[in-house]
Order: C-alpha cells, then sequence, then structure tokens
C-alpha cells in the first residue's frame, strides 16, 4: 500500500496493443525467442539488452517487448531501450506508460532515462506528466546534470515558460553551447527578440564558444524583432569565422533575414552568394519574393531552380497562394493550385490545402474555399482555422460558431486562432449572446489560450463591451482581464485594473495577481498583493499560506514563517465539507 505514494500510478500495460508488422514478430521468431529464454532462465543480461536493442534498430519493437517479458532480469538500461525504442516509433503514450512501470517497480532511473522520459512528454505536449518528471530529477539529485538540465531547459522552453527554463540555466554550475544553442532557440521560438545579445554576450564571457547553429538562431532573432543593424554586424562576424561559407544554414538565415527586414537587395546579394544553392535556399528567396508582392521576379526565380533541376516545395507555393491573396487575384491562385496538383503536393498536404482554402477566402469565393475543406483527406486544426478565418472575413459568422462546434465535436482541439475567431463572430453575430461568449471563455481556460499571448486581442474585447456594444463588464469580465494581464506578465497593468473593478475587495482577484506574481517573481507587486489578501481573508487558512509560499520563494524565510506562526496563534484549521439538505415544510 506504501507504493501508492509513488508519483505515477501505472496503467495496465501487458496487453498494450503494437501495430507493427515484420517477419521478427512472426510466430516462428516468438517461438524461437520462447525457447531461448527458457532454455536460458540465467542468461546474461547484457545478451539480453544487446538483443532488445537490436531488434528496436532493426524495426521490429514487437518481438522486443516480448523478449523483455520473458526475461528473469532487467535494468534500467533494459527500460531505457524500451522507452526509447517507443520513443522512436512515435507511441509517447506507451513510452510514459513504461516509465511509470518502471518507477512503480524501483527502478532508479539514469539521466538516459530523463532525458528520453522528457523528450517524449515535450513532443506529445504531456505537459503535466512532465512537471512529475521534473519532480523526481530534483528528488533524485540530477538537477545539475547538463545531459538532464538540457531536456528540462528544452521542455519548459517548449511549453512557452521562458521564466522557469531561464532558472533552470542559470543553477547550472556550468553551461554548455548544446544548452545555451537551446535556450537561444527557445528565445526565436518565443519571440523574445531583445534577449538574444545578453544571452550571447554571457556566452562570451564563460568562454562558450559559438558554432554556425548559433548564429542561426541568432540572426534568425534578429529578423524576428528586425534588429537589421545588429543582424549585419553578426552577418560580418559570421563571413569573418568563416560560417556562410561553412554552414548552408547559416547562409539560408542570412537571405530569410534581409527578406524579413525588407531589404531585397541584400537578400538577392546573400542567396547568389551560396554557391551551390540547395532547394532550401531557392525555396526561401521565391518564397519570400512573393510575399513581399514581387510576383514577376519571384516567377523568374521559379522558372530559373525548375530548369536547374530544383524540386520546388511547399513553402514556395504557400507564398504564391499568399501572393495571390496580397493582390487579390485568385486566377493566379487557381494556376498555383493547378500546378501544385500536377505535382502531387495535393491533397495530402495539409499546409497547401489550409492555404487554398485561405486564398479562396479572403479573395471572396468562399464556394470554393468549402469545396477544398471537403475534399480533404482529414480535417486538422489548421485546415478548421483557415476555413473558420475565410467564413469570418466573408461575413458567414453563424457557420463559423456552427464550425467550432464541430471541432469539438469530432474531437479536432481548438488553440488561440480557432477562439479569437470564434469570439469575433460571437460579437457581431445575432445568434452571439454573453452565454456564447462564457462558454468561449470557459473552453479557453480549459485549453490553456490564456498562456498564448494575446493579450492585445484581450484588451480589445474588453474594451470594445462598453465602448461598442454598451455592455458594462462586470466583476467576472475583470477578474479574467487581470488574469490574462497577470499571466503575460503584465503586472502593474493587472493591479491598476482591479483598483478599478467594481469589488476592489474580491479575495479571487488578488489571489490571481498573487499567482502571477509568483511565476514571473515581481517582488513589488507580489508584497502589496499578498498584504491585501490577507487582509480580506484573514480567517482563511489558504490565504495565509499562499502568501507565505511567496515570501519563501523570494528568500525572505522570516517573515514567511512569521505569517505561519501568526496561523498557528489564531488555530486556524481548513473547513471540512459538508452537505445541506433542505426539507420541504409543506409536505
Amino acid at each position: 500500500m506504501q507504493r501508492r505514494n509513488l508519483l505515477f500510478f501505472p496503467r495496465s500495460i501487458t496487453n498494450t496493443s503494437l501495430n507493427f508488422t515484420s517477419t521478427a514478430s512472426s510466430p516462428s521468431a516468438s517461438l524461437l525467442l520462447d525457447s531461448y529464454c527458457e532454455t536460458n532462465p540465467h542468461v546474461d543480461l547484457y545478451s539480453n539488452n544487446r538483443a532488445i536493442d537490436s531488434l528496436i534498430k532493426s524495426g521490429s519493437l514487437a518481438s522486443a517487448l516480448h523478449l523483455f517479458e520473458k526475461m528473469p532480469i532487467r535494468d534500467v538500461v533494459t527500460w531505457n531501450l524500451l522507452i526509447n525504442g517507443y520513443r522512436q516509433h512515435e507511441l509517447p503514450k506507451q513510452a510514459f506508460q513504461y516509465y511509470s512501470e518502471m518507477v512503480f517497480q524501483g527502478i532508479r532511473e539514469s539521466s538516459s532515462t530523463f532525458s528520453s522520459v522528457l523528450s517524449v512528454c515535450s513532443n506529445a505536449g504531456l505537459h503535466q506528466e512532465a512537471i512529475q518528471v521534473h519532480s523526481r530529477v530534483i528528488f533524485l539529485g540530477f538537477s545539475s546534470n547538463l545531459y538532464v538540465a538540457g531536456s528540462l531547459v528544452d521542455l519548459y522552453m517548449q511549453m512557452g515558460d521562458c521564466d522557469t527554463a531561464l532558472r533552470l540555466f542559470s543553477n547550472l554550475p556550468r553551461r554548455n553551447l548544446a544548452i545555451c544553442n537551446l535556450v537561444l532557440r527557445g528565445f526565436c521560438e518565443l519571440s523574445r527578440s531583445e534577449w538574444l545579445f545578453t544571452m550571447y554576450s554571457a556566452m562570451k564571457e564563460e568562454c562558450v564558444k559559438p558554432n554556425g547553429l548559433t548564429f542561426c538562431y541568432l540572426i534568425r532573432g534578429c529578423g524576428n524583432g528586425r534588429f537589421c543593424d545588429e543582424g549585419k554586424q553578426l552577418h560580418c562576424h559570421a563571413i569573418k569565422v568563416g560560417w556562410v561559407e561553412a554552414n548552408l544554414f547559416a547562409a539560408n538565415a542570412l537571405v530569410d533575414f534581409y527578406c524579413v527586414c525588407g531589404n531585397l537587395i541584400d537578400a538577392k546579394k546573400s542567396f547568389e552568394a551560396i554557391r551551390d544553392e540547395d532547394v532550401i535556399s531557392w525555396n526561401s528567396i521565391v518564397s519570400v519574393f512573393a510575399a513581399s508582392g514581387l510576383l514577376s521576379d519571384a516567377l523568374e526565380l521559379f522558372a530559373r531552380m525548375q530548369s536547374w533541376g530544383k524540386k520546388p516545395s511547399i513553402r514556395s507555393f504557400v507564398g504564391f497562394l499568399n501572393a495571390a491573396i496580397g493582390c487579390d487575384n485568385i486566377i493566379f491562385g487557381k494556376q498555383i493550385q493547378s500546378h501544385v496538383v500536377k505535382l502531387g503536393f495535393a491533397p495530402g498536404s495539409v499546409h497547401v490545402e489550409s492555404a487554398l482554402i485561405n486564398m479562396y477566402g479572403k479573395c471572396g469565393d468562399i464556394k470554393s474555399s468549402v469545396s477544398v475543406f471537403e475534399s480533404v483527406p482529414e480535417r486538422t486544426l489548421e485546415i478548421c482555422n483557415s476555413l473558420m478565418s475565410s467564413l469570418l472575413h466573408c461575413g458567414i459568422v453563424e457557420d463559423v460558431l456552427e464550425l467550432f462546434g464541430l471541432m469539438v465535436d469530432e474531437g479536432i482541439g481548438v488553440d488561440e486562432v480557432t477562439l479569437s475567431t470564434s469570439l469575433k463572430a460571437s460579437l457581431v453575430s445575432a445568434f452571439g449572446s454573453l452565454a456564447c461568449c462564457r462558454l468561449l471563455h470557459c473552453c479557453a481556460i480549459k485549453s490553456g489560450c490564456s498562456h498564448s499571448g494575446l493579450v492585445e486581442e484581450g484588451r480589445s474585447v474588453f474594451n470594445s463591451m462598453k465602448s461598442i456594444h454598451g455592455i458594462h463588464p462586470d466583476q467576472q469580465h475583470y477578474s479574467c482581464m487581470v488574469d490574462l494581464l497577470g499571466r503575460a506578465g503584465l503586472l502593474d497593468e493587472a493591479e491598476g485594473l482591479l483598483k478599478h473593478a467594481p469589488a476592489k475587495s474580491d479575495s479571487v482577484m488578488w489571489s490571481s495577481l498573487l499567482q502571477s506574481c509568483r511565476i514571473h517573481g515581481d517582488t513589488i507587486v507580489g508584497r502589496r498583493a499578498a498584504k491585501v489578501l490577507m487582509e480580506l481573508e484573514p480567517e482563511d487558512p489558504a490565504t495565509y499560506l499562499q502568501a507565505s509560499s511567496f515570501y519563501s520563494e523570494i528568500g525572505e524565510l522570516e517573515i514567511s514563517m512569521q505569517i505561519r506562526e501568526i496561523a498557528i496563534a489564531r488555530r486556524m484549521k481548513r473547513e471540512m465539507g459538508h452537505s445541506l439538505i433542505e426539507v420541504n415544510s409543506h409536505s
């Protein structure tokens, strides 16, 4: 019974179904494995592990599992091989189930275990499970292991929790190039370009020598932040150390950088400086010229590209379709669609199909947009979002809300684009209502969308309630807005808005603000929020616990202990749950 106190409660995994077809998993192979294990009950563990490794590498995961189950003794290497095998075959749930079983059986993890499992959680979006794994990392003392720390930093960056990732990075006894590059990549993906050069300077101070990949992230970040001067300086440095000639990705990054900054002359020069232009560089320059509205130049490059035997990619076609939207040229869009079909990219390519739906919709031909949508073999989130935005563009708002219901019913899922488009449709729809907006808000909270960074959209909807629709925001609306601003790190603005709320003494809003201060490390606003919260709920032990935890996290342990002592002195106890029965006296 004490084993149930572990973090993981494994499900039954002995009957896990495997969708693999292999000669190694045939009845004869299984009989050979059975015979091998039965006649050698004490066979060497090392040999069994090597056999499992060979089977997995050959694609025979079913046979590897069969041998695993027959083994009388297993060690951490055995479990790692199986977990990694499921990871490689893109079966994350099964991989995590075996990890849970491993922990349940008392097998201590290695650094390789944590690296594989964290990668599984990161790629599959198993964020809650990943946090549990992180707790195991801390418990077993692997926090300072660079191999594991790199996986954790990458995990939190992919989760969008840049603050936690940086805290883990800063606490490391030393940093290597691999982890530094992970942080730089995270800054690029999270649009935190302003932090790139701080990180780059820190790498120089710690004598961490950058490589071509480092330069790719730096120049990409300069493009995202429109830091054109800094990007040119990096270009000079890259030429000096030889990255441009030695690293094709670095050369392509320069092409993209100058295109994003609107400097198409230098973009073309950077492209022509690449000795053997590969498909990536060709498609980069074609797509960017198309996106910039320079159709004649883009088509000329497109023709040269094919004459040189370079096959156009999805990126080129998406660029042309977006160009058709920009110049409102549906005929050109149809020509691109014909070329796409001729080369065999559609149906089947989600990005092309999504771009086609978007192109027809934005050009006003919603019938063709719906026709493409109905012809796709599988309705994905991206494709549904494209149709949804097309419907909204054409003013068919009722169908937007109907499509939202379809996405929920069919389990397609929703994201920030879905919710944002649906909210806009709900505000202008004759069938829209406050109840509909509240439903969408509940979906946003459940799916986690408040983390998506759509602060401007939230402000716009909040402000339009009174200025456009004549609706005075109530306590719930203020609470939502305070939570949105707090999660985005805009804590001063959240506090200011809270002070203007109809019910300034709402403890829930102050609690939400304090939680945001804990996440973002804002000690100034956090102290004020903790003080107000304790004044509002002096008899609630949860209030004192939250305030005490806040002071503990910012390093003021004495104040934290004092708050706990006050709670003890007042003999605060959590109220037990109770039920009420209403008796009908007229019966």
